[in-house]
């Protein structure tokens, strides 16, 4: 039985905190929401959860949390007992939560030592539809992560959380590079990809539709950040994509229409993305190349298997 409902947000720890902050609040379109002195919480103005990205101040970057839905508080215990139960390193034990929205949750270390929370009953965040030609961020729509070895991380990912998997990248001389995981009928919510260390990959944040896409694109290439990928349409999960670096290397992107699956009826698919439609449909995206995949190897990330102070 499936205990995880969807993607909350993702959490990161920058030096630069100020500069971080006017980035996610200015040009990429969040919203603020709370905060206090070197903590803010950010979030998309047509998604219900109260936060989608968290950004704290601190001496080292890293990716602090992820946090992913649960729906009860039972739902919520029974996964912490079956994480026990496996001896999954728990950070903290199930119990009523501080953060904006509160509710009940719990944190603990994947496999690969990175901080995972899993909450339920966070109270729905006021949030509306958006306009046509509004090129800002609707929800967050996955997280991808690095990691050495992403057999070992999937199977730890399907074994103790639920997740399934959607797709799988290939390459004849490399073999297999990224697995699509969801936790309900979108095509992932995250995917795992081989990297030299575990980091992370990419955040991506939904938009409303193409025309909306194609804006927020414009708006920012036009402001001066930098897209390493893009534009373009992947083939696994159907999904338009913009790829953008935030101000301390941490990539992120624009996309919008990610597939949503018939879970009784989908069967994976083993795609290689040596094949240009592979990775842009559409053709109009810079070649995917090792320059291009470097970008999202990202820089080690220092947190492994150490709780954020929050």
């Amino acid at each position: 039985m499936r205990l995880i409902t969807h993607l909350r947000h993702v959490d990161l720890a920058v030096p630069d905190y100020d500069k971080q902050r006017d980035f996610y609040s200015g040009v990429w379109g969040l919203t603020e929401v709370a905060g206090d002195t070197g903590i803010s919480f950010l979030a998309a103005e047509g998604s219900p959860e109260q936060y989608v990205i968290r950004l704290r101040k601190a001496g080292e970057k890293r990716l602090d949390l992820i946090s992913f839905g649960a729906a009860s508080e039972d739902d919520v215990d029974a996964l912490a007992e079956q994480l026990r139960a496996a001896e999954v390193r728990l950070v903290s034990e199930p119990g009523k939560l501080d953060t904006p929205g509160g509710g009940y949750g719990f944190r603990f270390f994947d496999v690969d030592g990175r901080t995972v929370e899993v909450s339920a009953d966070v109270a729905v965040r006021r949030h509306r539809r958006l306009e046509p030609k509004e090129s800002v961020p609707v929800r967050l729509s996955h997280v991808v992560l690095n990691s050495p070895d992403i057999d070992v991380t999937r199977t730890w990912y399907e074994t103790h959380l639920g997740f399934a998997l959607s797709d799988t990248l290939a390459h004849p001389r490399m073999g297999e590079v990224m697995h699509f995981m969801r936790c309900n009928p979108q095509h992932h919510s995250m995917a795992i990809a081989r990297g030299p260390h575990a980091s992370l990959h990419h955040i991506s944040f939904e938009l409303r539709g193409l025309d909306e896409y194609m804006y927020g694109t414009g708006r920012l290439l036009r402001a001066g950040v930098r897209m390493i990928w893009g534009p373009g349409r992947h083939l696994a999960g159907d999904n338009t994509f913009s790829y953008f670096l935030d101000p301390h290397g941490n990539t992120v992107e624009y996309t919008t229409e990610l597939e949503e699956l018939d879970e009784d009826a989908w069967h994976p698919h083993v795609h290689d993305f040596s094949q240009p439609e592979v990775t842009d449909q559409w053709g109009t995206a810079n070649p995917m190349n090792e320059l291009v995949a470097k970008e999202s190897f990202n820089d080690v990330d220092r947190g492994l298997f150490v709780a954020p102070p929050v």
